[in-house]
C-alpha cells in the first residue's frame, strides 16, 4: 500500500483509455474529460501564455497568420476555446490538432461546430507533413501518458520547430490533488474510466526535478525554459523565444522574462 500512495516518484501503471475500447466509449470518456478541464480551468493557462507570446491585437500585421500545433489534441476542446480567443482579439491563426488515435479525432471533428477552420491530423506530430511549419506548439494533459525518452524527443522537437514558442500544461504529481480528485470523482454519473485514470494520471506525472532533468536531457538552455505551479494542480513548462516580438511586430524588444513560481 505503500508504494500505491508513494508521491516521490514517477508511478509506472497503465490507464484504461489507452488501451482498446470502443469507440463510444472512448467519446464519451472524452466528453467528461472536457467537463473536467472546465471546471478545473485547465485551458486557461495555455490562453493566458498565448497573451504573453502575442502582443496587443492592433500592433500585429492584419495579414499575418500564426500557425499553432497542438500535441494530442484528443477531444478538440483546447484548439476550440484558443479559436474563439482568436476571434474575440482579431487575431489570424491556423490551428491544428494532431493524434495518433483517429477515434479522438473522429470524436474532434464530430464536436467542432460547422464553420470551424481547425485540421485534423492523425500521425507523428514531429514527422507530418502539416506540422513542419509552426509558430506556436501546445499540449495539453498528455506528456505524463509518455515515457522520458518521448518526452525528450518531443522537446527537441518543439524547440527545434516553433518559432515563437511553446508551452505544455500537465498534471503535478502531488497528493493533495490526488486526494481531493478521487473525492469529487465519485459520482456514478462520470463514465467509468475517470475516477480511476485520473487517479493513475496523478501518479504518473512529474514534479519540477523531473521536468529539469527532462529539459536538460533534451539539451535546452534550463534559463531559457519556464518551470510554472498553475492552480489547481497542474505543472505547467513553456519557452518563449527572445526575438519572437520583433518577428511579429519588427520593432526591438527586450529579451523575455518569465520567472516560473516555486513548486
Amino acid at each position: 500500500m505503500s508504494d500505491v500512495l508513494d508521491f516521490s516518484r514517477r508511478a509506472e501503471i497503465e490507464e484504461e483509455m489507452d488501451g482498446p475500447c470502443s469507440y463510444q466509449e472512448l467519446r464519451r470518456c472524452l466528453r467528461h474529460l472536457a467537463i473536467v478541464n472546465r471546471i478545473t480551468r485547465a485551458h486557461q493557462h495555455t490562453l493566458r501564455w498565448l497573451e504573453r507570446v502575442l502582443p496587443e491585437p492592433h500592433r500585429l500585421n492584419p495579414q499575418r497568420k500564426f500557425r499553432l500545433v497542438d500535441i494530442g489534441c484528443g477531444y478538440g476542446d483546447m484548439l476550440r476555446l484558443i479559436e474563439q480567443w482568436a476571434e474575440r482579439r482579431g487575431i489570424q491563426m491556423e490551428l491544428v490538432g494532431v493524434d495518433i488515435n483517429p477515434n479522438a479525432l473522429r470524436a474532434a471533428r464530430e464536436a467542432t461546430p460547422v464553420g470551424s477552420r481547425i485540421q485534423w491530423v492523425l500521425g507523428d506530430v514531429c514527422t507530418s507533413p502539416e506540422t513542419q511549419s509552426v509558430d506556436l506548439v501546445t499540449s495539453c494533459g498528455v506528456f505524463h501518458h509518455l515515457t522520458e525518452p518521448e518526452i525528450v524527443k518531443l522537446l527537441q522537437w518543439m524547440n527545434a520547430t516553433a518559432r515563437l514558442g511553446w508551452y505544455i500544461t500537465d498534471l503535478h504529481r502531488r497528493p493533495e490533488p490526488y486526494y481531493v480528485f478521487d473525492l469529487l470523482m465519485r459520482g456514478p454519473w462520470w463514465q467509468r474510466f475517470i475516477r480511476p485514470d485520473g487517479l493513475r494520471s496523478i501518479r504518473r506525472s512529474f514534479r519540477r526535478e523531473d521536468w529539469e532533468r527532462m529539459v536538460a536531457n533534451a539539451e535546452i538552455n534550463p534559463n531559457s525554459a519556464s518551470i510554472e505551479v498553475c492552480r489547481p494542480a497542474r505543472l505547467c513548462v513553456g519557452h518563449i523565444r527572445v526575438a519572437a516580438a520583433e518577428q511579429i511586430s519588427g520593432e526591438p524588444s527586450a529579451p523575455a522574462v518569465w520567472q516560473g513560481q516555486a513548486s
